[in-house]
């Protein structure tokens, strides 16, 4: 057995579904709060149930909900449009090679995933899908497995993109931890010096080190197994003009795109930052969705496609809320918080908090889900370190998004598109961690 056939194996072995691990991890914070915390109350055990509740039908987390099923299905639904498959076809044609498709998937993954999570996850899939396509029909040797590698190579740059659940949520006006660190721009996280370092070294980096793998790994022949579906024809009557009508979907789209401009461009005294909000983002997404997809039929059927991978959000979010809400009303957040306290200084302290992000994403595989977790423990102590805050939340950006490389559960889209098994594509996905650990690392110790 193969060092990751082994490390399949320990997964699945380990790691039940993600939903049975958010009911084993609010039972774990049942008990830690009811061993280590006091209260004034007789019953213990009920006023966490208490704390529990309150967190799980939490608003303002409720909302996030909301906003992060949206970034994830209307991001879908972009990589479903027509112009993004040209796009793609157009780039598949130069892809001749494993090398250069490697080098090509992997940097127009990235790039798109820096945008939105849910269109580079489902763009990078099709792109893999397409260069087997194409490498099949022009009788192309070519290494499958690394072409769907770096078809998920986007889901470890993410979080620190536009998308990125914790600097986009932060960054917006109410939002849960605002009492505590107010409004923080995304000029301090996304767009901060260190970050778009990072950024520009993964996207410089991580190409060229698939072209170097694609030289080294050009495999047999792949075989096609992709059928071309021929759509039919409907005949359209009365009413159903107007479903399948451009002429109102893209004036519909065009004036939400026109408003989007007009509220970060011209409404504003000053242009900042501080209007990239997830609301914001998925109202472009919406606008260029609609134009994209040319009626709204198509634009439907796309949701339709697009939506059940948003079902893990909608039904576990709730529950890293609940937890959310026992640590923190309970006094588990203090406790938690004087640990790092303890063990961190200024300088150590991001590079514990990305270490834990990492090792708590093989659990919650989820951005939004563990920024709700962690993100009072880190704020608490960062504050208490006097450690920058910004840097703090991107280093559990960082943490999170490097370890979706070892994490199976965002690649299941990819993988039922492309075909794949998981075992195929992680010996390549291990060579992306240990590259993107290096890289995170000095950003977080040079800046």
């Amino acid at each position: 057995m193969s060092l990751t056939e082994k490390f399949e194996k320990i997964f699945k072995s380990l790691l039940p579904a993600p939903f049975t691990i958010a009911v084993l991890l609010t039972f774990l914070t049942f008990l830690l709060a009811f061993f280590f915390t006091e209260t004034e109350e007789k019953n213990h055990l009920l006023e966490i149930f208490s704390f529990w509740e309150q967190g799980v039908w939490n608003p303002k987390l409720l909302v996030f909900t909301v906003q992060m099923m949206l970034m994830l299905v209307l991001g879908h639904v972009l990589a479903l449009s027509d112009s993004v498959n040209s796009i793609v076809s157009y780039a598949v044609k130069r892809c001749d090679s494993t090398p250069k498709a490697a080098a090509i998937v992997t940097f127009f993954t990235i790039l798109v995933s820096l945008f939105n999570w849910g269109l580079g996850l489902i763009f990078g899939a099709i792109f893999a899908k397409k260069v087997a396509e194409h490498a099949s029909i022009n009788n192309i040797k070519i290494n499958y497995p690394l072409i769907g590698a770096c078809g998920y190579s986007g889901l470890m740059v993410w979080h620190g993109g536009i998308s990125g659940s914790a600097p986009i949520k932060v960054a917006e006006s109410g939002h849960f931890l605002a009492d505590q660190i107010g409004i923080i721009s995304q000029s301090e996280t996304i767009f901060s010096t260190m970050n778009i370092s990072v950024s520009i070294l993964l996207l410089i980096v991580l190409p060229g080190l698939m072209y170097i793998i694609g030289k080294k790994e050009n495999k047999e022949k792949i075989i096609s197994i992709y059928e071309i579906k021929q759509e039919k024809e409907i005949s359209i009557i009365g009413a159903e003009k107007l479903d399948n009508s451009k002429f109102i979907a893209w004036i519909f789209g065009g004036s939400i795109l026109f408003y989007a401009f007009y509220k970060a461009i011209i409404l504003p005294e000053n242009i900042t930052l501080k209007v990239i909000t997830p609301n914001y983002i998925n109202l472009l997404l919406l606008a260029i969705g609609i134009i994209m997809h040319k009626t709204f039929i198509n634009f439907l059927r796309a949701v339709d496609n697009a939506i059940v991978g948003s079902s893990g959000i909608l039904i576990q979010f709730p529950l890293y809320f609940g937890i959310m809400g026992i640590i923190n009303q309970s006094g588990l957040t203090l406790l938690m918080s004087n640990f790092f306290i303890n063990i961190s200084n200024e300088i150590t302290f991001p590079i514990f908090t990305f270490l834990s992000a990492g090792i708590v994403n093989i659990f919650v595989p989820s951005g939004g889900g563990q920024w709700a977790i962690q993100g009072p423990i880190i704020v608490e102590a960062a504050t208490q370190l006097g450690v920058s805050i910004p840097k703090s939340i991107m280093a559990l950006a960082y943490g999170d998004q490097l370890t979706n490389m070892l994490q199976p559960f965002w690649a299941l889209p990819l993988l039922g598109i492309t075909g794949l098994k998981a075992k195929d594509i992680l010996p390549y996905t291990l060579i992306l961690f240990i590259v993107g650990f290096s890289i995170f690392i000095f950003g977080l110790l040079f800046f």
